[in-house]
């Protein structure tokens, strides 16, 4: 027999979580015909040898929603090795929308993602208005990965109930509670993944008002779950402040409302779990509600990150050090190039440094600008970027090796490669300075991958690069440490996602699945630092990462990617609901 495509010699880490083995893969059409070690040859064939072989790898927390309709790459997702995303998560997205409120949900998805509003404005052509027809305009548009969406709760709470729906304070009647059903059952009809929704304070428009799902009571959520039970399809996606809440009361209601949706809808449910610095140790009772709820026989997940969450500081990103300072705001609207030439001048750099250090530390200082000033909490990015973080590596922690002032030195690092030179500042998951948390939540058997919000957070977080952070970080830099084994962390980024949200035809390889492979070099893995650039609608910025060590990228049997450059190729379709196992 010869083979369309045949990987030769690699290490294949089959996803399952068993032994890697050094075998060949031959592939026709779209799917894996053959693993072995004599699968006859190819018309064409990939030299794997030395290399990792690992199912195409599957990101079940994304915010492509608006992306996803304009750019058929997808980056910088298809980057790291990502073949399958999961959008609309978080209760947010485009569908359903009457008419009149495309400007209401876009300035959502600019408060809540940080995603440019003008380039949502110049990038979406609303050629639809239900959800089926999103769906639709999701599948006319050709891509490198398959992408499937949830209906967004905020988005099918404000079409049902008009302006009143973005009100958390008004909560719908019978009658719009059987519309929000009706809707929800015609998505999963048309191949939603699930539902989703937001109970977090943090999640506001641009306009600064709260989503109308922040406040939803039992019978809204419930209605939802019902559907889902009746369906017996798709899934939930939850995110709830009960994770840096210091209100024992209000973290044990929004346990409940979790549980009895789980118990309502016996469909597999999945909620945010990260350490906030002002609840440290929460998140250990949600990763015990999961395995409660697990131990009932419900499908109950915790949805984490496996390295901190943080956002990125630098005269290019929306905000940098000296942000604060007034003499900063002065020269703020130059060009980078004119920027870093007036911030080498002396008298303007003591300005700034003084009028940082009176808003930021002292007396005087505003509580709001405290962030600006945490030295010990920041750190250089490198070239690759090392995301292994402990406290001995902090920004202030390198000044004082030098015996510098921190605020000074990181006024000079912020001006390195041009000003181009970003900072790194974990916010979640780091409260002690090192990665045990991290670790305890990445080994607990209720534990999914998630939380990377590739699309979304333009100007300030770049997660998009988990995938391969997670591969490197766990099964190469911390081997002698508490690392992981590399066919541990392969299985929680291609099948444990994979079978989560229903899509049985992915995530392993073995014949009968689909041709979804990454082919590796897991020594020369490495994240690229992030980079603005100004690639979306209208000139919209963001931050982008690459990445090196990918060496093929095969997505339905076509290879999408070489060296981390696109072929050109755009096999990627609608995922419609769930998807049976292998054919």
């Amino acid at each position: 027999m010869t083979a369309d495509l045949v990987i030769r010699g690699g290490t294949v880490v089959d996803g399952t979580g068993g032994p890697a083995r050094r075998l060949d893969v031959a592939i026709e059409g779209d799917r894996i015909v053959a693993v072995g070690e004599d699968v006859g040859r190819g018309r064409r064939e990939l030299e794997a040898d030395g290399l990792l072989v690992t199912p195409g790898f599957v990101d079940p927390h994304t915010h492509y929603d608006g992306q996803a309709t304009w750019d058929p790459v997808l980056a910088p997702s298809a980057y790291h090795g990502v073949t399958s995303v999961v959008m609309g998560n978080c209760g947010v997205g485009f569908a359903p929308v009457a008419p009149d409120r495309h400007d209401w949900l876009i300035a959502m998805m600019e408060g809540v993602e940080d995603i440019p509003g003008t380039a949502l404005h110049e990038g979406l052509q609303w050629d639809w208005e239900s959800f089926p027809e999103y769906l639709g305009a999701l599948d006319r548009r050709p891509r490198v990965m398959d992408v499937g969406t949830h209906v967004p709760h905020a988005a099918l709470r404000a079409f049902v109930m008009g302006e009143r729906g973005s009100d958390p304070a008004i909560h719908p009647d019978q009658r719009e509670l059987d519309e929000m059903a009706r809707l929800l059952a015609e998505g999963l009809d048309a191949g939603a993944v699930g539902v989703s929704t937001s109970r977090t304070e943090n999640h506001r428009t641009s306009a600064g008002d709260n989503l109308g799902t922040l406040r939803a009571r039992e019978p809204e959520l419930l209605a939802l779950a019902s559907v889902l039970r009746e369906r017996n399809a798709g899934v939930f996606q939850f995110l709830s402040d009960a994770y840096r809440t210091t209100d024992d009361d209000f973290a044990k209601s929004e346990f409940e409302l979790i549980a009895r949706f789980a118990r309502t809808s016996r469909r597999p449910v999945s909620y945010t779990v990260q350490q906030d610095r002002a609840a440290p140790e929460r998140w250990r009772d949600l990763m015990a509600l999961a395995e409660t709820l697990q131990a009932e026989g419900l499908d109950v997940k915790a949805q984490v990150a496996p390295r901190p969450i943080g956002v990125l500081l630098g005269l290019q990103a929306s905000a940098n050090v000296f942000t604060p300072s007034r003499a900063y705001g002065k020269i703020a609207g130059l060009p980078l190039r004119e920027r870093v030439e007036a911030l080498r001048e002396p008298n303007l750099r003591r300005r700034i440094l003084e009028g940082h250090a009176h808003l930021t530390s002292g007396p005087d200082a505003f509580a709001g600008f405290a962030f600006f000033g945490r030295f010990d909490e920041m750190y250089v990015l490198d070239d690759p970027v090392d995301y292994n973080l402990n406290s001995s590596r902090s920004l202030a922690a390198a000044a004082r090796r030098l015996n510098v002032d921190p605020r000074e030195y990181a006024y000079d690092v912020q001006l390195q490669r041009g000003g181009d030179q970003l900072i790194y500042v974990p916010l979640f998951n780091f409260v002690h300075g090192n990665l045990d948390a991290i670790r305890e939540m990445i080994t607990s058997p209720v534990s999914m991958f998630g939380l990377s919000d590739a699309g979304a957070h333009c100007g300030q977080i770049c997660d998009g690069s988990m995938t391969t952070s997670y591969l490197s970080l766990w099964s190469r830099d911390r081997r002698d440490e508490d690392g992981l084994p590399v066919e541990a962390v392969v299985h929680q980024i291609t099948r444990r996602p994979a079978v989560h949200v229903g899509w049985l035809d992915r995530g392993v390889i073995a014949p009968g699945y689909l041709a979804d492979l990454n082919v590796l070099d897991l020594d020369g893995l490495a994240c690229a630092p992030p980079e603005i650039v100004a690639d979306l609608p209208a000139g919209g910025r963001r931050l982008l990462q690459s990445a090196k060590g990918y060496r093929w990228t095969v997505k339905r049997g076509a290879v999408t990617f070489e060296d981390g450059v696109h072929t050109g190729e755009l096999p990627g379709v609608l995922v419609r609901g769930a998807q049976l196992g292998r054919s």
